[in-house]
């Protein structure tokens, strides 16, 4: 194996990592909510810590978090929306679903930031929330279009930092150069 083989190797592992939330498109997009079909967008930001760095699934530290939900789908705006961020009191983690949220009177006691039917003919929800306990929470959306209700759930961690990718990424760099020294090894001695 040439050093070009091995450069070629070592740009295709690393490549995927390199374009993170923005090479991402809509369909595969994991801050992408799915409200039966119609499709909107969560983001969070956590200015004073965390300057203009956007996140979804993970709101990396404890303390003010602005929420931004933003409809990709024109319908929605015509309709009546409210958004719920509850805490994950049953440790259902990245695996909640509505059905596993209980009743009317469970999603109310459990809910921390309730933000009211709305229209938003601009397309944008956002709300400010201080988040002071690191853990799974519960994102609800629902849409309300006359008698219809439409439902979304979108689980995200707070203040829980998952060191995996750093493992990962320290164990292909210690991979790759064990290989590299494997090659050049055997090329100046063999």
């Amino acid at each position: 194996m040439t050093y070009k083989n091995i450069l070629i190797v070592a740009a295709t592992v690393f490549s995927s990592a390199v374009y993170g939330h923005g090479g991402v498109s809509v369909e595969n997009d994991t801050c992408v909510m799915d409200i039966s079909g119609m499709r909107a967008h969560f983001t969070g930001y956590q200015p004073d810590v965390r300057a203009t760095q956007e996140f979804c699934e993970d709101i990396p530290e404890l303390g003010k978090a602005i929420v931004v939900v933003d409809f990709i789908e024109r319908t929605l705006r015509d309709m009546h929306v409210e958004f719920r961020v509850l805490e994950d009191v049953s440790g259902l983690g990245a695996d909640a679903k509505f059905a596993d949220l209980g009743d009317d009177d469970d999603i109310e006691n459990n809910t921390i930031v309730s933000v009211p039917f709305a229209r938003y003919p601009r397309g944008t929800l956002t709300f400010e929330h201080e988040f002071s306990e690191p853990g799974w929470y519960i994102g609800m959306l629902t849409a309300r279009d006359g008698e219809k209700i439409y439902r979304s759930v979108f689980p995200f961690r707070v203040g829980v930092h998952d060191y995996t990718g750093y493992f990962v990424g320290f164990a292909l760099v210690i991979g790759l150069s064990l290989l590299m020294y494997s090659v050049t090894t055997r090329k100046n001695f063999g």
